[in-house]
């Protein structure tokens, strides 16, 4: 029995368990083994800038601890408390101590104290409006073929169905697809590459010995999946579908267990091989801000024991032979490093009080092929308005270069929901934009899908204009359809479509009866659909649609059903089924 004299003077009593030595040492062993397995499972990084290490650190002491009053008996008799709180005073200072350093670390790479780092993440070129016709090669009926059609969702619901290609039913039921789609640059055409993996857990065990035997490719632009089957020899034995020993995160803590990584992409090389591109990542700011990509490990996939090998971040921009990898920064975190670049360049409490030249990309990005490199595209916004952009950003997923164009316009949710007013009868919604240049403007292509249950079937393609997404757009079924029907519109300063075969013609006034009016909001504008009755007209007869906003025509707001206007529509074509309003007056 042990004695403490406490602060006032009076003594308590310590009552050790029986064999007290043995019972710290069952606590140590119990504390490695769970040490052990807890590494095996968590696969923290040996490095101090991973704060999972920090916390697998701060686990492992605690769980000492825990062994501690187990093995004691103090969790069945409370009179052994004293003897485990006096053992616990160490392990109790070691995690204070792991939780200050934490917090210094978080703190000496807080953007309050290193937004001028933050900021310089990314370096971001100025280009002008005018740039963009010369960077960005325009595209024609012909070069739409390299051009995506389908979304990750469209492609989402086409991928299973090369899984026919493997063989008989027996052999297809033992895999699923797996649920990333990498969009790469395979031969001079967009498509996304989709490993597989083994349906269920019964089935990984009778199969994985042999490995995954093959890969989908989705032609983005024929709307094709095709199965790609590997040799017998070359299945696939890595990866984020395997496990124990073979899965891909744990193949590389056991081989690079200082390394910080990113999300691993699967790709495929020039002759089909395939990769698991696994970025290595460093905190710059601090001991846990500023993360960037300072390298990556290649995989082989279908190497019967992973081989590996590791580039630095100079090498995968510079060495030729390397340039077929695509994706090496992850979109995401390309996002948030311009979104550091537009927020803190010229401080951090700019950022929130005067806000000078702050900028953020809009929400969502897609992709963008040039010169058999893949580019992260996103809109750009100023904060102090999201109703429409002040430029876009390009940024290559490969090197990190990037380029602004200051181009005022929509928002891409706004093209979307003016793709979508086309359409508005049938339902179709449209696909995230692409940005592509149509006779030197910067221009958002769409498909418009029937999601109905779930279909996600391209059913007509949409053309908007960047700058003036109300007024310039076209929507059709085929693509070389909707390009000139695009062009057409440019001229003429008109929306088209389709069933016009036309874009523009005469200014005409509109007068009727209004029988039906609608809002949305649309891109975070208020839309307004109305339907008139009209009176007689040497144009038309019985009812017609059209299309404002509020910010085009104000009085809208305050017109009702049953009253009587007058309604200007330039550059009028026969048979457009919703008619964009120029001017609206009442009758």
């Amino acid at each position: 029995m042990e004695t403490k004299t406490t602060a006032g003077g009076s003594k308590s009593f310590i009552i050790p368990p029986e064999k007290p030595g043995l019972k710290i040492a069952l606590s140590v062993i119990a504390t490695l083994i769970a040490a052990a397995v807890g590494y095996y499972l968590y696969l923290p990084a040996l490095n101090p800038k991973s704060i999972q290490l920090w916390l697998y650190l701060a686990g492992v002491v605690v769980s000492f601890v825990v062994f501690l009053a187990i093995f004691s008996g103090a969790t069945r008799k409370q009179e052994y408390m004293p003897f485990v709180r006096r053992k616990a005073f160490v392990p109790v200072i070691i995690v204070v101590a792991l939780v200050l350093t934490m917090l210094v670390g978080y703190l000496v790479g807080c953007p309050l104290f290193r937004a001028r780092d933050y900021s310089q993440l990314l370096s971001v070129n100025n280009a002008e409006a005018t740039d963009f016709a010369a960077d960005i090669e325009q595209v024609d009926a012909a070069s739409f073929s390299k051009i995506p059609r389908l979304d990750e969702d469209s492609a989402k619901q086409i991928a299973p169905k090369a899984m026919s290609d493997l063989g008989d039913s027996s052999t297809v039921s033992q895999y699923t697809v797996y649920p990333t789609y990498t969009q790469i640059n395979y031969k001079g055409s967009p498509v996304r590459v989709v490993p597989l993996q083994y349906a269920n857990i019964i089935k990984w065990l009778t199969n994985t010995s042999r490995g995954l035997p093959g890969y989908i490719i989705i032609d983005m632009a024929n709307e094709e999946p095709s199965f790609v089957m590997l040799d017998e020899d070359s299945y696939m034995r890595y990866s984020p579908a395997e496990h124990f020993g073979k899965l891909l995160k744990r193949h590389l803590r056991f081989n690079y267990p200082t390394y910080l990584f990113g999300e691993a992409t699967f790709e495929i090389d020039d002759n089909g091989k395939p990769y698991w591109i696994c970025p290595r990542l460093d905190n710059t700011i601090g001991l846990f801000g500023g993360t960037d990509i300072i390298g990556a490990v290649l995989v082989e996939a279908d190497s019967e024991d992973g081989d590996s090998v590791y580039y630095g971040i100079d090498e995968l921009r510079e060495n030729p032979e390397l340039q077929w990898i695509d994706r090496v920064y992850d979109s995401q975190l390309l996002v948030k490093q311009f979104n550091y670049a537009g927020k803190y360049g010229e401080g951090f409490w700019n950022s929130l009080l005067g806000q000078r030249d702050v900028r953020a990309a809009t929400d969502g990005y897609n992709y963008l092929a040039l010169n058999d490199d893949v580019y992260l595209y996103t809109g750009v916004s100023s904060v102090t308005s999201d109703q429409s952009i002040i430029g876009f950003v390009l940024i290559n997923q490969r090197t990190k270069q990037s380029s602004f164009y200051r181009v005022s316009g929509a928002t891409e949710k706004a093209a979307m929901g003016s793709a979508e007013g086309y359409v508005t009868d049938l339902g179709y919604q449209a696909t995230f934009p692409l940005l592509i240049n149509v006779d030197g403007q910067p221009t958002y292509y769409m498909s418009l899908k029937d999601t109905t249950n779930n279909n996600q079937i391209v059913k007509q393609y949409a053309l908007i204009n960047v700058r003036n997404y109300n007024k310039i757009g076209a929507h059709a079924d085929s693509i070389s359809k909707v390009l000139e029907l695009y062009k057409t519109a440019l001229a003429n300063n008109a929306p088209a479509s389709e069933e016009s075969g036309q874009a523009a013609g005469e200014d005409v006034y509109f007068s009727g009866k209004i029988s039906d009016i609608r809002t949305a909001v649309i891109g975070g504008e208020s839309t307004y659909y109305i339907t008139l009755t009209l009176d007689d007209n040497e144009i038309a007869k019985g009812e017609m649609s059209f299309r404002t906003t509020a910010a085009e025509n104000e009085s809208v707001v305050f017109l009702n059903k049953g009253q009587w206007v007058k309604i200007l529509v330039k550059g009028y074509s026969q048979g457009t089924d919703l008619l964009p309003i120029n001017a609206i007056s009442l009758k």
